[in-house]
């Protein structure tokens, strides 16, 4: 017997029901928000309120010459530090990794040295090395000295806080350095010494372009560390940003309004930093996450329209239409 048509028509599966996406309530993120709003609208109404702040001062002094100075002094003072910290940590990390025991113990008591020592007690120690070393002799070690260099003379304010930083930070960046070195997978060493590559053509062109995508990201924060701790400059009298500050609110008593002067520029100049770090932190990391590649705007904009889409256009996007 064959079965009916009847029965073949009732047997035959209808068209798929249309799913209703129905979005999922968040009630606990808008109370947060709005608590997070309350208190951000209490604090700049605070501000803009208190006479005390006095922002017409603050406007005064925002571009005074000696203000700018002293941001000029403090750009120069990061930059040259830094350079010095980065080339110097490159070095004591590839020290730190070599087979020879005396170059590793070498680098690990120069890392053990500077980090375990406050940062502004190093800058003391070079801001007065002339107690130490009234002359610098350079010559043969152990042998006799050519020339002789007066420690006054050469070791000035600048070059002693320069010292002080640069070599407190080439031994984090040396941790840093060997942290991104030793990310790499080691079949990528054991592949390049198969193709005949030296130890430093392996670490130049294998290793360390794949390290820089973990080096680059705590190198930007040290960097913007390296910003901020310039201020410690200020107690071996160098005329930076914060102790630029402190030399005009000496002679008008405005303390606050100049303290605001100097964090306003230091939070401009984080500003442009951390921007510069994101862009390298993007160009280092391509392929490796698409949500870290995007802007916090393009974020921001993604995540409306994909509350405001439609249903059946998200479902096809998140199946790649199938």
């Amino acid at each position: 017997m064959t079965p009916s048509a009847g029965t073949e028509e009732a047997t035959q599966p209808g068209p798929p029901q249309q799913i209703e996406a129905v979005p999922v309530r968040h009630p606990g993120r808008w109370v947060a928000a709005a608590i997070v709003a309350l208190i951000a609208a209490s604090l700049i109404r605070s501000a803009v309120d208190n006479p005390n702040f006095k922002w017409d001062v603050v406007g005064d002094y925002l571009f005074d010459q000696r203000i700018l100075d002293g941001v000029v002094l403090t750009i120069e003072l990061t930059i040259v530090a830094m350079v010095l910290g980065i080339i110097l940590g490159v070095l004591l990390a590839v020290m730190r990794l070599s087979p020879n025991y005396l170059i590793r113990g070498a680098s690990w008591f120069y890392i053990w040295v500077f980090r375990g020592t406050p940062l502004l007690v190093q800058l003391l120690f070079w801001a007065f090395i002339s107690a130490l070393y009234p002359t610098i002799d350079l010559g043969i070690p152990f042998g006799p000295s050519f020339i002789h260099l007066d420690a006054n003379d050469y070791i000035t304010l600048f070059v002693a806080a320069t010292l002080a930083f640069g070599l407190n930070e080439g031994a984090y960046m040396a941790e840093i350095v060997r942290a991104g070195i030793i990310s790499v997978d080691e079949g990528q060493t054991e592949a390049a010494k198969a193709l005949g590559m030296t130890r430093g053509q392996t670490l130049r062109r294998i290793v360390l372009p794949q390290a820089m995508r973990v080096i680059i990201p705590p190198t930007g924060n040290e960097t913007i560390s390296m910003l901020k701790n310039t201020s410690l400059a200020a107690f071996i009298a160098l005329q930076e940003l914060l102790y630029s500050a402190t030399l005009i609110y000496a002679q008008n008593f405005e303390q606050i309004p100049l303290l605001i002067v100097a964090s306003i520029w230091y939070l401009a100049m984080t500003s442009v930093l951390s921007v510069g770090q994101f862009f390298l932190e993007r160009r280092y990391g391509r392929g490796r996450s698409r949500d870290e590649t995007r802007t916090l705007f393009d974020q921001i904009r993604s995540g409306w329209g994909a509350r405001h889409a439609d249903p059946d256009e998200l479902i096809q996007d998140q199946t790649g239409g199938r």
